[in-house]
C-alpha cells in the first residue's frame, strides 16, 4: 500500500492534484484531479465523483492558494468518477452553466458561460500561457479514453489506461494493449494517473502492464488446456488464475478475464461458439487453436454480464 495521499499538493512547478475524496475499492485512495498550468487561469483535469462536498472544499481551497480560476475542464473518460463533479464544480467554483448529463460527445459538450469551456476529446492541443497539453487517443478501458501528454515535462496524464499502483479494467482489451504501446511510443518520464501516486519511471511502468497482460493471457491458455475438456465456470478459473488477487476483486478480475477471451478469438488463437442467453449471464463453448485446427478440446464457460468499467486493481 502506498503512503496516504494529501487531498492537495503541488506535484511540480505546472501540476497541482486535488484528490477526489471518494475511496474505494474501484478508486483507490479516490480519484485524481489535477490543476495544470502557471497563471491565473488553469486547466482541470477530471471533476471528481460529484456530490462529495469535501472535493469541492478542496478544489476551492487549492485555487485560493495558487491565486487561479479554473479556465476548462478536460475529460479523460466519462466514468462517473471522473464527470460526475462537473455540475458542481459549474454551481459551487466557476458559476457557469452546467452541461447535460449523459454521454453525448462534441461540440455540444462545451460551455463557455461564466467563463468556463467543457472539453472533451474534440480537440487535439490545450494551450494557456505555458504549459501544453496534447490529446492522446488511447480507448480500452473506455471506448473514450484520451490521456494528456504535458510537453514542458514530458509527463502523460493517463487516466485510468495507467494507475499508479495496481491495474486497470477494460472495456476492449485489444484497443487498450494498442493504447499501451501509444503511451509507451512517446517515452514520457512521470505518468500523473487517474488513482494512485505519481508514478516516476514512466516507461517502465507502461511495459510492466503490457508484460503483465501478456502473462495473463499466457496462463489463462495454460489453464483451460489443463482442463481437459472439463467443464468450468468463468469464477472458477478466475480463482485459479488471480490467486494473488483479493477475493473482493474476482468479480472485476472475472471482466478482465473474459475481455481477455474476446481478444484471444479475435487474434484466432481460440474460438468461442455461439453465445447463448442463459441467465444470470451469458453462457459459451470454447475451443483452443484456430477454427482450422481446433486442436483443444471443447469447454463450457460462462460469461458473466460486464459490471461498469470503473479501476481495479489486478
Amino acid at each position: 500500500m502506498s503512503a496516504i495521499l494529501p487531498r492537495i499538493e503541488q506535484l511540480s512547478s505546472r501540476v497541482v492534484r486535488v484528490l477526489g475524496c471518494n475511496p474505494g475499492p474501484m478508486t483507490l485512495q479516490g480519484t485524481n484531479t489535477y490543476l495544470v498550468g502557471t497563471g491565473s487561469r488553469r486547466v482541470l483535469i477530471d471533476s471528481g465523483e460529484g456530490a462529495v462536498p469535501d472535493y469541492v472544499s478542496s478544489l476551492r481551497q487549492a485555487l485560493l492558494q495558487v491565486n487561479a480560476s479554473i479556465q476548462e475542464v478536460l475529460l479523460t473518460h466519462w466514468h462517473h468518477d471522473h464527470v460526475g463533479g462537473v455540475a458542481d464544480i459549474c454551481r459551487h467554483i466557476t458559476a457557469a452553466p452546467s452541461p447535460g448529463r449523459g454521454r453525448s460527445r462534441g461540440p455540444e459538450l462545451c460551455s463557455r458561460g461564466g467563463g468556463l469551456r467543457l472539453t472533451s476529446t474534440t480537440e487535439t492541443s490545450f494551450r494557456q500561457e505555458e504549459p501544453t497539453l496534447t490529446v492522446l487517443s488511447t480507448p480500452g478501458h473506455a471506448d473514450d479514453h484520451m490521456a494528456l501528454l504535458l510537453q514542458e515535462e514530458d509527463a502523460v496524464f493517463s487516466g485510468d489506461c495507467v494507475l499508479g499502483e495496481g491495474t486497470a479494467v477494460f472495456e476492449d482489451l485489444h484497443d487498450y494493449m494498442r493504447s499501451l504501446d501509444v503511451l509507451l511510443g512517446h517515452r514520457p518520464r512521470i505518468i500523473y494517473p487517474g488513482h494512485g501516486p505519481v508514478v516516476r519511471e514512466a516507461a517502465a511502468k507502461i511495459q510492466q502492464y503490457i508484460d503483465h497482460r501478456n502473462q495473463r493471457e499466457k496462463n489463462i491458455l495454460a489453464a483451460v488446456r489443463a482442463g481437459g475438456g472439463a467443464s468450468f465456470s468463468s469464477m472458477e478459473l478466475v480463482k485459479v488464475i488471480y490467486q494473488d488477487t483479493p477475493e473482493h476483486l474476482h468479480q472485476a478480475a472475472e471482466v478482465n478475464l473474459v475481455h481477455h477471451l474476446r481478444k484471444l478469438e479475435r487474434e484466432n488463437k481460440i474460438h468461442l461458439g455461439r453465445a447463448v442467453r442463459d441467465p444470470p449471464g451469458l453462457k459459451s463453448s470454447l475451443l483452443l487453436g484456430s477454427p482450422e485446427t481446433r486442436w483443444g478440446q471443447e469447454t463450457s464457460m460462462r460469461l458473466d454480464q460486464e459490471m461498469d468499467q470503473t479501476v481495479s486493481p489486478r
